[in-house]
């Protein structure tokens, strides 16, 4: 196959955690682009090192070479232009915003959460890095950062406030159907679920059911990922 996604995984290599990878994988399913996933890790820096750069996703599309979810999401509506995944210029303006939103107020309350589930899923070999790089970035230890579970489930909850209100109006975030802003959120959900089993939604919150109509698309791609039970 000449279409290659690389993949952050865990000690298990079929256990994909990213959140930016999950984003380009439900992107390219929503595409019907078909595509051979390749296990990547943290330490892993000279296998991407064509990429001209150290993060995953990298897609390699025949010839091309496309880093970053946000330019992978752009590259695939220019070149496969059917069912896009942002529609309009106002839309990917919007769809931008919304991506730094949940980068900066979903992700750290997740962190918190789920961080020592994380790093237990960790292959040997990255724990090293990720314990000192993530250390410094926090400036405290894992097991401190992530000693208060409950104050990041209270923290993911409040932030998650307005999207739940639009929720209660509609299926997806982009409306009838599910849109790249649908994909950017869910991708933080099943990094959760891939790496924890940590609890973070009620049956009877719109957000819920939200996730639950994400997890079976495209023939419950991402429900049949390995992770943890399907209500975690």
């Amino acid at each position: 196959m000449s279409r290659r996604l690389y993949e952050l995984a865990g000690a298990d290599p079929a256990r994909r955690f990213s959140p930016y990878c999950w984003r380009t994988v439900m992107a390219l399913a929503h595409k019907g682009l078909e595509f051979e996933g390749v296990p990547w890790r943290f330490t892993d820096k000279d296998v991407i090192a064509f990429s001209g750069q150290g993060l995953v996703p990298v897609l390699i599309d025949g010839e091309r070479t496309i880093a970053d979810s946000w330019q992978i999401a752009l590259y695939l509506d220019t070149h496969y232009p059917e069912r896009p995944l942002l529609d309009s210029e106002q839309a990917r303006g919007t769809t931008y915003a919304f991506k730094f939103w949940c980068e900066q107020n979903v992700h750290p309350a997740l962190t918190r959460i789920i961080l020592l589930d994380l790093f237990a899923n960790l292959h040997d070999k990255d724990k090293a890095y990720f314990r000192e790089s993530r250390e410094k970035r926090f400036g405290m230890t894992l097991e401190q950062f992530g000693a208060d579970r409950p104050a990041g489930l209270v923290a993911l909850r409040k932030a998650l406030d307005s999207v739940r209100q639009v929720l209660v109006t509609q299926a997806y975030i982009g409306g009838a159907q599910p849109g790249y802003a649908d994909y950017i959120l869910f991708g933080a959900f099943q990094w959760a679920r891939v790496m924890s089993p940590a609890r973070l939604l009620e049956p009877d919150d719109p957000m819920y059911a939200w996730r639950e109509r994400m997890l079976d698309l495209y023939q419950g791609l991402a429900r049949n990922a390995l992770g943890y039970p399907v209500w975690a």
